[in-house]
Formats: structure tokens, sequence, C-alpha cells
């Protein structure tokens, strides 16, 4: 896969709307970057991972779980939902957080596989001590 950064201006979430709306200062850029999968979809992540996403993916590691798989599918799930700020599959684009976290709830074996590949090499550029 193919990465190229970009710049996000837009808000990434809801805290991150309301921060913006808080004191009437814009939200600070945020760089992302593109990975193109083997079917033609593109998946934009956020380049940086905030201290809370970092606790929290500890507190994730640290949590029962009922197998080794289903530990394992929480985190990928966790990290796409931090991470990923848009994701055009068939040339149609999606981007709002809930549309995306839906649309990997649903995604194929195969989508999830490129997820998970995109994921991987993202977080070994940026954060090589984050495991997907």
């Amino acid at each position: 896969s193919r990465a190229a950064s970009a710049v996000y201006a837009a808000p990434v979430g809801k805290r991150g709307r309301k921060r913006s709306r808080g004191d009437g200062a814009a939200a600070k850029p945020v760089t992302t970057s593109s990975y193109t999968s083997g079917d033609g979809s593109v998946l934009v992540l956020c380049d940086e991972l905030s201290a809370g996403t970092l606790r929290g993916l500890e507190k994730l590691d640290a949590k029962p779980a009922a197998t080794t798989e289903d530990r394992w599918q929480r985190r990928v799930e966790y990290l796409f939902e931090r991470l990923a700020v848009g994701w055009e599959i068939s040339g149609l684009p999606l981007e709002g957080q809930r549309e995306l976290l839906g649309r990997y709830r649903m995604a194929s074996s195969d989508e999830r596989r490129a997820v998970r590949a995109a994921l991987a090499e993202h977080l070994g550029k940026r954060y090589p001590d984050v495991e997907v």
C-alpha cells in the first residue's frame, strides 16, 4: 500500500468539535496519511495518537477478555476508531466517526485484513512500540 500525507483541518470526533467551539480559536490542523488497498479503497488515518488514547490502550489490554481473539478484535476496533478520519470504498467517501465505525463493523474479512495492514504500517512508522 502507498501512504501520502495530507492536512485535515476539521476537528475529529465529538470532543474535538466541543474544543473548537470553546474559545472561538480554530482547531489545530491534524495531519493524516492515506493507505490504498489492493481493491482501490483508501483509508485515511490521523498521524498522531493522543496521550489519552495510549492510556486507553493500556487499560484495554488490562481488561479480561473471553479469548485472545476477542482482545485482539477490540484493540483493532479501538485503534480504528481513534485513527480513521476517512475511508473511500468503491468511490463512496465515508467521513463521520459513526459512519466509519459502522462500516468497519460490517466490513468483509478482506476489508478488515486491509484495515489491519494499514493500521500496522501506520503505527509501525509513527509508534513502533504500539502493536495492532
